[in-house]
């Protein structure tokens, strides 16, 4: 995929990508050009997914169009739904969110995906971020770094939480 360089511009660590002089911002053009970035939720505990919910539907420019419990509804979902932005969490049930997630990547592939969960280490991070995700949110984090993690992504950054 090639170097990332650290941009302290956000709480987390949000991690830039270099741009070919041909290629937009991705997310950020879709926000520009239909006026929402298109958000699927995909989270097994209820709170949590409404939090997440809540969080973002109060951010003006995001759209929340569908919430899922199981990666198998979030693989059916992203391809019936083509959202912009996935926020998926690892840990679900019928197919655990990594795996979920390669498989979106090979039938959506211009759906950005946002990763949180439990864990923090960084073998995690790190399997999850090569299977193409664009953010990692560790939950006890995310009141801070919900938000930020999403920016960045619009934007064509990736973000890693800091703790």
């Amino acid at each position: 995929m090639g170097f990332y360089a650290p941009d302290s511009s956000s709480r987390g660590t949000a991690l830039s990508r270099p741009q070919s002089p041909l290629v937009c911002h991705g997310l950020e053009r879709i926000a520009i050009v239909r006026g929402a970035v298109r958000v699927l939720i995909v989270e097994d505990f209820e709170p949590f997914l409404e939090f997440i919910s809540s969080t973002l539907r109060e951010r003006s420019g995001l759209q929340v169009i569908g919430e899922v419990s199981d990666g198998l509804e979030a693989v059916q979902k992203a391809v019936e739904l083509k959202a912009d932005l996935i926020l998926m969490d690892i840990g679900l049930p019928s197919l655990n969110g990594i795996e979920a997630a390669r498989q979106i990547r090979e039938l959506v592939p211009e759906s950005k995906i946002i990763f949180f969960s439990q864990e923090h280490s960084a073998d995690v991070v790190q399997e999850a971020l090569s299977f193409g995700a664009w953010g990692y949110v560790v939950k006890r984090s995310a009141g801070t770094d919900l938000l930020a993690a999403v920016d960045a992504v619009i934007l064509g950054k990736r973000f890693v939480s800091s703790t």
